[in-house]
């Protein structure tokens, strides 16, 4: 079978000899000769044109002392027809709209109960298969709601390559100290001063006010209930989250050693052969297994050793950034930084040192067992 292109046979040329390649090109070109997939190889130039121009080649080939092979194309040794029919419609345009959906969503953990509950977690935020990527939340807020009421959890990472998420729980060290799962029955007070923002209990009823400030100690929800005369002892247990000013002193070495996402590669790997393929076509019934019938894309996004030397040029733009992002590893996943306030910084040969005060928003509620004289 001929390829054809708009209805015009399409031929492969090859130009070799002793004379004048370039010039012959040129002049082909000011005739306006179809060439298109121009490759020049050892002195020889192969490329495609039309019925037209094999009649140009032929009429100025003895010119400029040149000899032409000259072939039809067809299906079975070039795929010209490929990018002239509907097929490169299917073949392309599918990719490129599976490219702005998340195609998969995957957690890396050893333990399967942490990935269930997890993978819940991720199915109750809406970050599922096939959402489109700009509906997808930031690192932030996924981190926030996944170690949420997940006391195992340290931290969690995230790897995102292309349109494929890997989320890589990390779990807190075992700790020698025992955790009482049902303890004695607790209020609720103020680990630190602050104003307090919401509410979020799971028993007891709240004593403290949205927007009131509270002290060290402060009682904030109580685990006694009085109603009609008669007091039961629930407990208290929940979150209140409340705005209050951290004072965070750090010594950071300097130049400051790290790591940054390098540029993304994309290659495109076949599943099988085409042909197969279109086969298979009218087989298919949804847009996922389409899109793998035909070809899969790799994404890889390199990891490059950055290294930056910390000075009073960089304390706002580079400095600022890492001590947050260093205070909110450290402190708990659903801190909040609304504000910061340089105290202080220094910068010597091999470190920086400085105090930052913060303005944060965060869980300040602890347990303080009820007294049973009370």
């Amino acid at each position: 079978m001929t390829v054809t292109s708009m209805g015009l046979k399409l031929y492969n040329i090859r130009l070799h000899g002793a004379g004048n390649i370039m010039a012959m090109l040129t002049k082909l070109k000011s005739v306006g000769t179809k060439i298109t997939g121009l490759i020049m190889i050892d002195g020889e130039a192969n490329f495609r044109t039309n019925r037209k121009g094999v009649q140009q080649i032929r009429r100025y080939r003895r010119r400029y002392r040149l000899k032409a092979s000259i072939s039809e194309l067809t299906n079975d040794t070039n795929a010209g027809a490929f990018f002239t029919s509907y097929r490169y419609l299917i073949v392309f345009l599918i990719p490129l709209i599976g490219s702005f959906f998340l195609w998969t969503v995957d957690v890396e953990s050893e333990i399967p109960e942490v990935s269930e509950r997890i993978e819940q977690k991720l199915v109750d935020a809406s970050i599922v298969t096939f959402r489109p990527l700009f509906l997808v939340p930031d690192e932030g807020e996924m981190r926030r709601h996944i170690m949420k009421d997940d006391p195992s959890l340290s931290w969690v990472r995230f790897k995102r390559i292309g349109t494929n998420l890997t989320v890589i729980p990390m779990l807190s060290p075992a700790s020698d100290i025992a955790v009482e799962t049902t303890g004695p029955p607790s209020d609720l007070v103020a680990r630190t001063g602050g104003v307090v923002t919401s509410f979020e209990l799971k028993r007891g009823e709240r004593v403290g006010h949205i927007h009131e400030t509270v002290k060290k100690g402060d009682l904030l929800a109580t685990g006694i209930l009085e109603q009609g005369g008669k007091t039961t002892i629930v407990g208290a247990d929940g979150a209140v989250y409340a705005d209050y000013w951290l004072e965070y002193s750090f010594v950071i070495p300097t130049p400051f050693h790290f790591k940054v996402q390098g540029e993304e590669q994309v290659e495109l790997l076949a599943t099988g052969p085409l042909k197969e393929n279109f086969r298979t076509l009218t087989k298919v019934k949804d847009l996922k297994s389409l899109y793998l019938h035909f070809f899969t894309i790799e994404r890889r996004v390199s990891e490059i050793d950055e290294v930056y030397d910390l000075n009073e040029k960089t304390e706002q733009t580079l400095l600022i950034p890492i001590i947050k992002q260093k205070l909110l590893y450290e402190q708990s996943s659903s801190m909040i930084i609304k504000e910061d306030k340089v105290l202080h910084v220094t910068f010597d040969d091999d470190k920086v040192s400085g105090t930052i005060l913060f303005l944060v928003n965060d869980n300040i509620a602890i347990k303080r067992s009820i007294s049973r004289g009370d």
